[in-house]
């Protein structure tokens, strides 16, 4: 069974990409893969500081670095801000690329990211649907080393594209992220044998 880890870049309640990432889980499941639903909310992850970061890395870095590492396949959900992807999934990307000299498991800053397959989605109220902050996300997940799927999808005018219960309202924009959640589960399956 495929092990997919699947997270948004949003700790907003009502985010779209929180939504989003949770029909892809959904999906994921429906395929047969063992979904982890990260919320990076429940993470205690400060902003990065490589002062603070000297005095001890945080225990939830090390859990979101142990996270990554566990799960061959990932989804990210990216919401977009002025054009690029949040503050949030930068700095959860800055800690969790960040080696700790101190630690052998984590001496190498790549090891969390190295051979992931990730697949990308985003959601925006407007026309794009987030399709900019993609284009940004691509290469910084590129130079750390992970396989990105070929499918990507941006769910423009999201907020009416989902139901009271946070269900897909157009079966269209689910077709097109289970498009995306199985080119990374069989990606994965081939890269990684699983």
């Amino acid at each position: 069974m495929s092990k997919l880890l699947v997270f948004a870049g949003s700790t907003r309640q009502h985010s779209y990409n929180r939504r989003l990432a949770q029909v892809a889980a959904g999906l994921a499941r429906e395929a047969g893969a063992e979904v982890t639903l990260l919320e990076l909310s429940e993470l205690d992850i400060p902003l990065y500081n490589a002062d603070l970061e000297a005095q001890g890395t945080p225990a939830d870095v090390v859990r979101l670095k142990q996270a990554m590492f566990d799960h061959p396949a990932w989804i990210v959900c990216s919401p977009e801000y002025n054009g690029s992807y949040t503050a949030l999934l930068k700095n959860t990307i800055d800690w969790a690329s960040s080696p700790i000299k101190s630690d052998p498991a984590w001496q190498d800053g790549i090891k969390p990211f190295r051979g992931k397959v990730v697949g990308m989605l985003s959601a925006s109220p407007g026309a794009l649907g987030g399709l900019r902050s993609q284009s940004h996300l691509a290469p910084l997940l590129i130079g750390l080393e992970c396989w990105l799927a070929p499918h990507a999808f941006a769910l423009g005018q999201a907020g009416s594209a989902f139901d009271e219960h946070g269900a897909l309202v157009q079966e269209a924009h689910r077709a097109r992220v289970r498009g995306v959640v199985e080119q990374v589960l069989w990606a994965s399956a081939r890269l990684h044998g699983g």
